[in-house]
């Protein structure tokens, strides 16, 4: 079959490799739809901090923002998943450390993550995911929301962490993917959500989309905010969320820095703060596609273009197609 390869940082291309075998436990599936993510850039920069702490190697089959259909199941599976529409999680624990048992899966020590580390990811015609890891779809979801699922998970803890909810106000730092979704489900739960960022195109995106403000980093208005999320990348953005957020309110920490961010921690303490920490998206997978589901949240303006696996390079090099739409993310459909 056809797969997109990382090899080094900056040399990746389609090649063709084994097709997936199906082992006891898991399921062979045929891809529809993948997501190019920040993860999958970092990757094929070489600035992935997994490569730089030798946890994961190259080559890589990226993608972990998938779905697609059931063609084979392994001993042990019921073989009515065979031809459902599902997607997975990516965070795949071993199952038998005392985390797994606690329902944590995602942050068990000896984990594989789909597309980044242990696991060969969804960029590809097809994948193979453990059983366990499915989530089906139901028809409400087409492919484009479908393969939103897993960073609407993130999006949706976000939001929850945030308390979002009717009279809460939320400012959101980042509006990329995550952040944009976030700002979705916490205006679904009935926020007053304001999104901030720097780059202008991204911000005029967010501004049709109907949030109760969208700002300039240099010129968000003083308001009294019950919550920030900051899903940037920013080293300042983590400070800044802080400062902005009105006593007894809450903190999310969804975005990640190349360099340590610093907060002063008195602010937290003398303000009566909660500051919360989120890795991944696994706890959020159901509430993402229930919300899809339902209509809620109606994920597909975020996506620019779909694009063959022969166009990936290009894209994670930072080439936008020709004909993409405003959104911040790129899709790939191995078919084409």
């Amino acid at each position: 079959m056809r797969a997109f390869v990382v090899t080094g940082p900056g040399r990746a291309g389609v090649v063709d490799v084994p097709p997936p075998a199906v082992a006891p436990g898991e399921v062979v599936i045929d891809v529809e739809r993948a997501g190019i993510c920040g993860t999958d850039v970092e990757i094929f920069t070489g600035d992935m901090a997994y490569l730089r702490s030798g946890s994961s190697h190259y080559p890589i089959r990226i993608g972990h923002e998938w779905c697609g259909v059931v063609r084979a199941v392994g001993d042990g599976v019921d073989p009515a998943w065979i031809g459902r529409r599902v997607t997975g999680d990516t965070m795949l624990g071993c199952g038998v450390c005392p985390t797994c048992l606690a329902g944590r899966r995602y942050l068990c020590p000896d984990r594989q993550e789909l597309g980044i580390l242990g696991r060969p990811g969804a960029l590809a015609e097809q994948l193979a995911v453990p059983a366990g890891a499915l989530f089906e779809l139901p028809p409400a979801v087409d492919p484009v929301a479908s393969a939103l699922v897993e960073p609407g998970g993130n999006a949706v803890r976000a939001a929850q962490a945030a308390a979002a909810a009717s009279g809460v106000r939320i400012a959101i730092w980042g509006p990329g993917t995550i952040g944009v979704l976030a700002a979705l489900f916490a205006m679904a739960a009935g926020a007053e959500v304001h999104v901030i960022g720097v780059d202008e195109p991204s911000l005029a995106f967010a501004r049709t989309l109907g949030f109760a403000g969208v700002w300039r980093a240099d010129s968000v208005p003083t308001l009294s905010f019950d919550a920030a999320i900051d899903a940037t990348n920013a080293a300042s953005v983590p400070a800044a969320a802080l400062a902005a957020v009105r006593p007894g309110g809450r903190v999310v920490y969804i975005g990640l820095a190349g360099e340590p961010s610093r907060i002063d921690t008195r602010s937290l303490v003398l303000n009566d703060l909660t500051a919360v920490g989120l890795l991944s998206g696994s706890p959020g997978l159901a509430a993402a596609i229930a919300g899809y589901a339902s209509g809620a949240v109606d994920p597909t303006p975020l996506v620019a273009a779909t694009i063959s696996l022969d166009e990936v390079a290009d894209a994670l090099a930072g080439h936008r197609p020709a004909d993409a739409g405003p959104g911040p993310k790129v899709h790939v459909d191995p078919r084409l």
